[in-house]
């Protein structure tokens, strides 16, 4: 079977083919249902898919749509799982916990925020201790998201925004945009002053199906940095912690960490589901990684981000084809839909899971 098969064109096709596919390779289902529905009135789920043996000491552990519209990539790679070889030549004594669509109304909507433009990936913070400031995005945070997006004001924050990169470079602004901010709820990258629906279910499938394992071994599936198809591994440890360092025993020097210096396409980020793992997972050892694949440049990601921002959180009432455009973009942004495209998906994907395998099994 040709590995486009396993990627879909909506959410409701990507949850269909993944159930089919995981009952068919003998896994028990736990579906539990968002309260929200989708845009065409469709009910949305979180989907848990688990392969355990009395006596299991190790679990391989995945995750889709943290980022709800990247779980069409995340969803391909989990259903190429359970429907090849890789699900079969798992080792002796690992079990395997697969969660699909955690953000299944962003996935649904076609977004990558949830349901309250809240940034699943900056939700997992201690929220009771207060709200980190991030100054860098206060600067910029009037240029994100103009008043129209085809006429002046547009024009003019493109343009601050270009001055901005010219003085301070790129990766400044994209390190001041995405690290994570909670003083704008209207803005990009909103961590949220709560914890959304999706930390919740996530902290509670970990404790239902993780915790008790004494290796765990994770890998949270993304879109949107980096060289067209490429999948980065990225540990969220600095280069100094263990996290880092069994990430780097396991799948060598490709390793790169999101910390400042730590050589990643990913700037650093906070409150990510993988500080919701470590927070959750008891006395395990775990070595968790983000598997990051590039589509289109950051620019464009991000401008698609700002976009998205503008039509649903401003005053504006475009017509249909500005809306259809700003949507098509953020698609393009995070699911680069050709054959070649997502074969390197799955090829990548397969590879990271057999290192995984030989750590947990090691």
């Amino acid at each position: 079977m040709s590995e486009s098969a396993y990627f879909s064109a909506s959410y409701s096709e990507a949850r269909g083919k993944f159930l089919a596919a995981a009952e068919a390779a003998g896994a028990r289902i736990e579906s539990v249902q968002h309260p929200l529905k989708g845009p065409s009135g469709e009910a949305l789920y979180n989907d848990v898919a688990v392969l355990r043996e009395p006596g299991d000491k190790a679990v391989f552990f995945t995750n889709s749509a943290t980022h709800g519209i990247e779980g069409y990539c995340g969803s391909g790679a989990q259903t190429a799982f359970f429907s090849t070889s890789l699900v079969r030549d798992r080792p002796k004594g690992v079990a395997v916990v697969v969660s699909h669509a955690i953000n299944p109304h962003g996935f649904a909507h076609g977004q990558r925020v949830n349901e309250d433009n809240v940034d699943l990936n900056r939700n997992f913070i201690d929220h009771s201790a207060g709200h980190p400031d991030n100054p860098p995005y206060a600067e910029v945070q009037g240029l994100l998201v103009p008043a129209d997006w085809d006429g002046p004001s547009r024009e003019a924050a493109d343009g601050a925004i270009a001055r901005f990169i010219a003085d301070r470079g790129e990766w400044a602004f994209q390190a001041a945009v995405t690290l994570g901010q909670y003083q704008h709820p209207e803005g990009l990258f909103y961590g949220g002053l709560k914890p959304v629906w999706s930390n919740a279910r996530f902290r509670d499938l970990v404790r239902r199906h993780v915790v008790g394992f004494e290796r765990v071994g994770f890998i949270d599936f993304h879109t949107g940095l980096g060289p067209s198809g490429h999948g980065e591994i990225i540990s969220v440890g600095s280069s100094a912690s263990d996290l880092y360092r069994r990430a780097h025993d396991w799948y060598g020097d490709q390793v790169r960490s999101s910390d400042s210096g730590g050589g990643s396409v990913s700037a650093p980020v906070q409150g990510s589901i993988i500080d919701g793992l470590v927070e959750e997972g008891g006395d395990a050892e775990i070595t968790p990684v983000a598997l990051e694949y590039g589509t289109v440049p950051v620019m464009e990601v991000l401008n698609s981000l700002r976009g998205d921002a503008w039509l649903h959180l401003s005053d504006s009432n475009p017509d249909r084809r500005l809306a259809d455009a700003i949507r098509a973009e953020v698609r393009r942004a995070f699911y680069t839909e050709t054959d070649a495209w997502k074969t390197a998906i799955c090829a990548r994907a397969d590879e990271l899971t057999r290192k995984a395998y030989a750590g947990l099994a090691g």
